[in-house]
């Protein structure tokens, strides 16, 4: 039988890059950074692009963090003209202080700054240099994290991210993930290509750096070849996160009603679905993803208590609600009757007591102390509607409900307490607050989340609008 020959570092790139189905002619990215891997990275791309007639784009994103980062720059710039290729380089400037620490606020303005570059330069596909040896410092991160199967899916040969490069048409591709630190290391060497070392990957303060000095070399002594084992521990977490993505997708497809779920259907899933489907919904709605305990502790929450409990849990980025037995995700919101209450808050449109105004014939008007838009809608012939030139004539006001305001829907129905129509148009209360009421002549004309009273409706054959009422 005859021997079966290694894949070389050039033909695994090229098999990655035909994986990506690129059309023929389409302009490609490189992020360079100008270190060992991206150096071999763009040698590789070039040489696959002279055969495809491929146009290539060289992409480098300058940080400032280091003393080094002008002569990187210079160093990328000149391979790139030694080798024909398109170069371009982005300065960017890191949020002080950043939260989430140097090291991620640098990654997020890197890739934002590689998703603007290659929106200028009509790219749809961009390569990084990411190996087998970062896949594995992945997983590793990842599990000493205590992440499900998503974190130890590490990352994926190709895939979007428009919340990262904010360009939802870019896809990133990664034709090295199966090729190790070692194969590249000896194909840079055998093809004496230049690259720059960057001192802050030798800092052991950072997570990857301590793994990638001080605990990988250990591996590497007692599991040869574990780099390759991880890989695949990946590939196997991959399959199992696709199968609890559309066990996810189903469940929440028969549990939603419009933008809120029925807890009735939630109750008759296990804990485990439960908590799938809501990672699930929460990911849908690019939010961040809630921490074990806590998604078991809203979860008790929801479902434990009194049925007309007004239940609030808060997440750093939203409030989760239950109304009527079903689960809303809402914004969080400035408290928008106390900001108007700040006579000195220098905001336009903010006043202490109700806001007086006139309309003129406009489509809408906006009213940022409340939060929102009133818009003027032409009715068509034959509809209700308010008299314009009547409409024109008033003083109007505009103001949130202080309580037992009643408004007349109809001729041959009752006049009822706004509270009574909140509830029967289904109206949260949590929204109710932040619906405001329109007046004339201190006379209830229009409530946000219900309607327009009959006693403003016009019976004469004259133009005539409706309001309306869109929070922002």
């Amino acid at each position: 039988m005859k021997k079966q020959q290694t894949a070389t570092v050039p033909d695994i790139f090229a098999r990655a890059l035909d994986a990506c189905a690129l059309p023929a002619g389409s302009p490609v990215g490189i992020a360079l950074s100008g270190g060992l891997d991206s150096a071999a990275l763009l040698h590789l791309a070039r040489a696959w692009a002279q055969e495809q007639g491929a146009t290539l784009h060289a992409f480098h994103v300058h940080h400032g963090l280091s003393p080094n980062a002008d002569a990187w720059l210079a160093h990328c710039e000149h391979a790139c003209a030694g080798l024909g290729i398109a170069f371009e380089a982005r300065k960017v400037t890191l949020e002080k202080n950043a939260k989430t620490g140097t090291e991620e606020a640098a990654r997020k303005r890197r890739y934002a700054a590689l998703g603007e570059l290659c929106a200028t330069h009509g790219v749809r596909l961009l390569l990084t240099a990411h190996h087998q040896d970062d896949q594995a410092e992945t997983v590793l991160l990842q599990l000493l994290r205590g992440s499900g199967t998503a974190g130890l899916s590490g990352m994926d040969g190709a895939n979007s991210a428009p919340e990262l490069l904010g360009n939802p048409d870019l896809v990133m591709a990664r034709p090295l993930l199966s090729v190790s630190r070692r194969q590249l290391e000896t194909y840079v060497a055998k093809h004496a290509i230049a690259h720059i070392h960057d001192e802050s990957n030798d800092d052991p303060r950072f997570a990857r750096n301590a793994l990638r000095h001080q605990v990988m070399p250990v591996l590497a002594q007692a599991f040869p070849g574990f780099q390759e084992r991880f890989a695949r521990s990946a590939q196997h977490a991959q399959s199992a996160q696709r199968l609890l993505t559309e066990l996810a997708t189903q469940d929440l497809a028969a549990c939603l009603d419009g933008d809120c779920i029925e807890l009735a259907k939630l109750r008759a899933l296990s804990a485990d679905r439960c908590y799938n489907l809501l990672r699930h919904w929460f990911g849908t709605r690019g939010l961040r993803m809630p921490s074990t305990a806590w998604l078991a502790e809203m979860l008790a929450q929801l479902l434990e208590a009194r049925p007309d409990a007004q239940l609030l849990v808060t997440h750093p980025e939203c409030h989760v609600r239950r109304h009527r037995d079903r689960l809303y995700l809402t914004a969080k919101l400035d408290d928008l009757a106390g900001m108007r209450d700040k006579s000195d808050a220098g905001i336009p449109g903010l006043e202490k007591a109700s806001q007086q105004f006139a309309w003129k014939g406009e489509a809408s008007l906006a009213f940022p102390a409340y939060g929102g838009v009133l818009h003027f809608d032409a009715v068509e012939a034959g509809g209700q509607g308010i008299d314009i030139a009547w409409l024109q004539s008033q003083t109007l006001s505009i103001d949130f409900r202080q309580g037992g305001e009643r408004l007349k829907l109809a001729l041959n129905r009752p006049t009822k307490s706004l509270k009574y129509h909140y509830q029967a148009f289904d109206v949260p209360a949590w929204e109710r607050e932040r619906l405001p009421l329109v007046c004339a002549a201190q006379q209830l004309l229009y409530a946000a989340g219900i309607g327009l009273d009959c006693h403003c409706l016009s019976l004469l054959d004259r133009p005539r609008i409706t309001l309306r009422w869109q929070s922002c």
